[in-house]
Formats: structure tokens, C-alpha cells, sequence
């Protein structure tokens, strides 16, 4: 049976940090609903040019867009072992199509790790993200600063910050995930997946309690 594992919490929580860690790990695909809206927008597909007029200002994209985007990326060879989610669901409504998408590959979701952190935190940590023009690289002007500022120390493209990591944006993003997402929250919970961890602590510590969850 292929294992689908759904990580919930705010912008900047460590979501996508965990991720790629459980990827690894699992050996299964990081599906990033950010990744898959921004591979539409640069690609221009229809659905990306309207995603993209909802992320710039900070709103979550509507649940029929996203759906139909993440639809596609499950059609792909990679995930049919599974996959890591990172940003779907994001309302009970996807979780309904999501239960109704994966049942068609045999599968269903078996665990919701979801990360708390303090507003502070969060907009700490996304607020002072640069990313690297050319590819895509993400630098952090306290935790991981470019050696040399402005330009990305893999490729010298220059960097420059996403509409949503500017603090004004930033915030409005948190506000609009605690409102909207609180009840996909109780979804899970309700149905006894969901397993609370502190996103604040460190990345390995947030890795080991996190493995403890999935390995018992």
C-alpha cells in the first residue's frame, strides 16, 4: 500500500525542512503545493497565472485550482509508492478530494504531523528568506546568509525576496492560515491522525520527534 504522509502548520513552521527530511528518509517524493504553484506560474499554464494573482497577495489559492494542480502531480511515475505532503490539504474541502484521490491509487493518509510555532517565530524566519533568481536557492539573512549579500553563492545569480516572504505579506499569510485552515485542524484531530509537534525547537530535534511519531 503506498504511504501518503499529510505535514500541517503556518508558513515558516518547518514544514518543507521535514520534508525533504522524511523524503530522504522514505525515499518518496516532497510534494510542495507552493513548488507545484510556482513550476505552473513559471511554466504560464492557466492554472499558474491564476494562482499566481491569489499568492502575490498572500491569499491561499482556491481549493479547485489547487486540486486540479496536485491532481496532475500525483499522475506522475514517482509517487506511485507514495509521497510526502507539504501544504495540501489546506481546507477540509481538498482533504475530502484528497481522501477521494488517493483512494484511487490504493492508498489513504495514516498520519497529520502538524508544527505549532509562535507568530514571532514565523515571521522571523520567513520574513528574512532571499531566494536565488536562476535556480531557486533559499537563503536566510540570520540562519543562512550568502556569503557574499545580494548574490547566491552557487550560481552569482542575483537574489532577491518573494512577494510572499515581505513581512507585510508575511503576516496577512499567517492571519489567513489561522483562519483558514483551523478547521482542517479539527478534521484530522477528529478522526485521531493528527500528532501535535513544536515546531520552534531545532531542526533535529523537530527530525527526532517527528521519526518517533512515524516509526512506532
Amino acid at each position: 500500500m503506498p504511504t501518503y504522509i499529510v505535514l500541517l502548520g503556518p508558513p515558516g513552521a518547518g514544514k518543507g525542512t521535514q520534508a525533504e527530511i522524511l523524503a530522504e528518509r522514505f525515499s518518496l517524493p516532497h510534494i510542495s503545493s507552493g513548488d507545484i504553484f510556482r513550476e505552473n506560474i513559471k511554466k504560464n499554464t492557466e492554472l499558474g497565472v491564476l494562482a499566481q494573482t491569489f499568492m502575490s497577495k498572500g491569499e491561499l489559492v482556491p481549493d479547485d485550482l489547487t486540486i486540479a494542480m496536485i491532481k496532475e502531480r500525483f499522475s506522475r511515475p514517482d509517487c506511485v509508492r507514495g509521497a510526502i505532503l507539504d501544504g495540501f490539504p489546506r481546507t477540509p474541502a481538498q482533504a475530502d478530494a484528497l481522501e477521494v484521490m488517493l483512494s484511487g491509487f490504493g492508498g489513504k493518509v495514516e498520519l497529520v504531523p502538524f508544527f505549532t510555532a509562535t507568530d514571532e517565530t514565523l515571521i522571523e524566519r520567513l520574513a528574512g528568506r532571499w531566494t536565488c533568481r536562476a535556480n531557486g536557492h533559499i537563503f536566510h539573512v540570520r540562519f543562512n546568509p550568502p556569503i557574499k549579500e545580494g548574490v547566491c553563492d552557487f550560481d552569482d545569480s542575483p537574489l532577491f525576496q518573494r512577494d510572499d516572504d515581505k513581512a507585510e505579506t508575511v503576516i496577512h499569510r499567517i492571519h489567513v492560515y489561522r483562519s483558514q485552515t483551523a478547521p482542517l485542524i479539527e478534521y484530522y484531530r477528529k478522526r485521531g491522525i493528527l500528532a501535535e509537534i513544536n515546531g520552534s525547537q531545532p531542526i533535529e530535534d523537530v527530525a527526532a520527534q517527528l521519526m518517533g511519531i512515524l516509526v512506532k
